[in-house]
């Protein structure tokens, strides 16, 4: 059986390969599943580069990403010369309501289509009307299941 170092490597590798297939490159993906996992909870571009086994280039250009996507934050400590990275306070919600909006994005982008063609054409509307009718539900529905959630949050803390 493996140790419970590399265990938790494997789990940031498995981090990066699961933010890969939406798009995200894996070294930010594995920066995340690090951060979620590791002591301190804020760790500088040298000890990700190490902690990580990649070049300090591709941590500056990974977090430079999740810093403007807001799930990850730079920090500095007084008397540090160095900057650290963590998990943003907000993270998860904010990739949340990231995905609510591309709800919205979604039917649109049905409601486009189904403009462009014929009201007669019932066999090829179905489809689009499918997808405006779900992300029409979607976009209705999840921002009260969000609000629910940080309400539920804030009452346990």
């Amino acid at each position: 059986m493996s140790n419970p170092d590399e265990q938790l490597l494997h789990y940031v590798e498995e981090f990066g390969l699961f933010f890969e297939q939406f798009g995200l490159a894996r070294t930010a993906g594995r920066i995340l599943g690090w951060l979620l996992v590791c002591d301190p909870p804020h760790q500088t571009m040298d000890e990700l580069a190490k902690a990580l086994q990649v070049s300090k280039s591709s941590i500056s250009t990974a977090s430079r990403l999740l810093i403007q996507t807001g799930l990850v934050s730079k920090v500095s400590f007084p008397g540090e010369r160095k900057d650290f990275y963590r998990i943003s306070e907000d993270a998860w919600i904010q990739a949340w309501t990231a995905k609510n909006n591309q709800t919205t994005a979604m039917r649109l982008l049905a409601e486009r289509g189904l403009a462009l063609l014929p009201d007669d054409q019932s066999g090829r509307r179905s489809r689009l009307e499918t997808m405006r009718d779900l992300y029409e539900f979607l976009e209705a529905e999840l921002p009260k299941l969000t609000e629910r959630w940080l309400k539920e949050r804030a009452e346990l803390a």
